[in-house]
């Protein structure tokens, strides 16, 4: 494969370039890697590449002219890639599409950015190494080369070695050991001394499966898992972060059709859905707050229906959800309920379909993780503003940018849930 870099600085790769498998590599012509410094295409007797922005602004910005005749002087370019944090992420899926190209040209910018028009001019790929800013994509461009590279038939001393790493299958990899048996009391778990192969196929990939879940759940929005794989970690014990987790469904106060204040009446769908929600999430509990005695009279022998009455023998999977049903009079009791439950203070965040939001989702996830929370969502047009004033933050609406921004309350609970845990609950 046929590696292009162009770069101010190509000498950042000397070191990249001359030791472990890249050098073994490129000495045995697996890989061959070009760098083309832009600076040599300029004209004036500065090598000047760059110059100030349009419009103002700090820094300076890399120019099309010096990098237009870059590219365009080179014999076999291939594939354009920018290293660019706006870019499509590198995954290893992209790593495996890429090694297939015979070959690759990496862009590094340096400064604020190359002119913008350099995508009018050529077919380029923006790819991003992660959600940070670097000095330049020197960095970034070595990771995207070893990420592809190393995927090239003849780079690794066993090609079969790649089939079995992290994000390969779409997981984690499982974890390694090596001689000797017992280190300091820490012994090789005993399949791996078994000999047996099944055994030890079954237990690696049970391991992936739980390094998967236990760091990176997201993993598996992209990697569909068989029936076995899927029982076997609705068997583990779970770290059940979603207990920290309850949901709040307000009546009152909230805002009315004609944009006053009020109160407005319970519904039995709102009461089971959102219990179902929060027993399918292991959310601590389900608070539903109304100030109207009679509304809560009424909710209590629904409740009691599925919960201990007839319905808990007909249909005990809807008992058990609404056993996670309680009910106060205000948002003062809900959030002293939850913290009775915990020992300590419950922080409050609410929710709102208009904004503006003063909590990010990730910022939520976080204080899950750390204490206690009421999440409370708002019957009627949405949660009154003193209850959004009374609040630690305000998550940011569901559909922010959508023409018909009108969710009912009980699909918000089940998105907003899922956004806030998905599969670490």
């Amino acid at each position: 494969m046929q590696f292009t870099i162009v770069s101010l600085f190509p000498e950042f790769f000397d070191s990249f370039l001359s030791c472990g498998l890249m050098a073994k590599a490129v000495e045995a012509g697996v890989v061959a890697v070009d760098r083309v410094n832009p600076r040599d295409f300029a004209l004036d007797r500065h090598h000047t590449v760059d110059d100030r922005p349009y419009g103002g602004g700090p820094g300076m910005v890399m120019g099309l002219p010096t990098m237009a005749a870059a590219l365009r002087s080179l014999p076999r370019p291939g594939k354009l890639l920018m290293l660019s944090p706006a870019g499509k992420p590198l995954t290893q899926q992209m790593a495996g599409e890429l090694a297939g190209e015979e070959a690759l040209t990496l862009l590094c910018g340096r400064y604020e950015g190359i002119d913008a028009r350099i995508f009018d001019l050529f077919d380029i790929t923006p790819v991003s190494v992660g959600d940070f800013v670097l000095s330049g994509g020197e960095s970034a461009a070595a990771c995207l080369m070893e990420a592809v590279a190393r995927l090239v038939p003849g780079f690794m001393g066993k090609d079969a070695s790649a089939d079995e790493e992290s994000f390969s299958s779409g997981l984690l990899e499982y974890p390694h050991y090596t001689r000797p048996e017992v280190f300091e009391g820490l012994p090789v778990p005993p399949e791996l001394l078994s000999g047996h192969h099944a055994a030890i196929a079954d237990w690696r990939r049970r391991r992936s499966l739980e390094t998967t879940l236990g760091l990176r759940p997201d993993l598996f929005d992209q990697t569909a898992i068989g029936v076995a794989d899927a029982d076997f970690l609705r068997s583990r014990p779970r770290t059940r972060s979603g207990r920290n987790m309850h949901l709040g469904l307000v009546h009152g106060p909230v805002v009315l059709k004609d944009g006053k204040v009020g109160t407005v009446s319970l519904t039995n769908l709102d009461v089971h859905d959102i219990a179902r929600v929060s027993r399918t999430y292991g959310l601590g509990g389900f608070e539903v707050v109304s100030p109207l005695r009679d509304q809560l009279t009424l909710a209590g022998r629904i409740v009691d229906h599925w919960r201990t009455g007839p319905g808990s023998r007909a249909n005990p999977d809807r008992g058990e959800a609404l056993s996670l049903v309680r009910l106060h009079e205000g948002l003062d009791a809900a959030l002293a309920a939850v913290a009775a439950d915990h020992g300590r203070e419950a922080a409050l965040v609410a929710t709102s379909a208009k904004g503006p939001a003063t909590l990010s989702f990730a910022a939520a996830r976080e204080m899950i993780r750390a204490r206690p929370v009421l999440v409370v969502l708002g019957t009627g047009h949405g949660l009154a503003e003193e209850v959004l004033a009374r609040a630690e933050g305000v998550l940011p609406p569901l559909r922010p940018f959508s023409d018909y921004n009108h969710l009912s309350v009980r699909a918000a609970a089940g998105i907003l849930t899922d956004r806030l845990l998905g599969d670490a609950s």
